[in-house]
């Protein structure tokens, strides 16, 4: 099981509970489990830090803080380690600004044009940005912090 596990971490990191659930039909017990988890995490082989930061690295430039901290929260990672990796991040705002100046290179929609604004502010949410985020986005408040 253990050559397994380092097989597994060879191709990349990964959250403590998702390696656990990988493992889990191959393990004769719990204990077992566990033990071997503890060792690979002593040994800096699995930490649930490292797999948010790579997580986080990969995947921030195209989606936003809260779909990240949803995807983090499914693999089992704790949340204030959520909550740490997403602090060392870009700003979403920054984040919003260049996934909507590549899908959108127009600029933001007119001002009567709602069923634009709708659609850019649908793509915007569906990426995980915030309503806030979104909002200055649309608006074109560039500048703001």
């Amino acid at each position: 099981m253990r050559e397994r596990a380092l097989r597994l971490l060879a191709r990349r990191d990964y959250a403590r509970q998702e390696l656990s659930r990988k493992l889990a039909p191959h393990a004769e017990s719990a204990q077992q489990l566990a033990a071997l988890l503890d060792d690979l995490a002593a040994g800096s082989l699995l930490s649930d830090q490292r797999y948010a930061a790579t997580r986080i690295s990969s995947r921030g430039a195209r989606v936003g803080d809260a779909r990240l901290a949803y995807e983090l929260r499914g693999k089992g990672v704790a949340e204030d380690v959520v909550s740490e990796a997403l602090a060392g991040v870009e700003d979403e705002l920054t984040r919003a600004r260049r996934v909507w100046q590549r899908k959108f290179a127009g600029g933001p929609p007119a001002a009567g044009d709602a069923a634009e604004r709708a659609r850019q502010a649908r793509f915007l949410a569906g990426r995980g940005f915030s309503a806030d985020t979104i909002r200055r986005v649309l608006r074109g408040h560039l500048d703001d912090d």
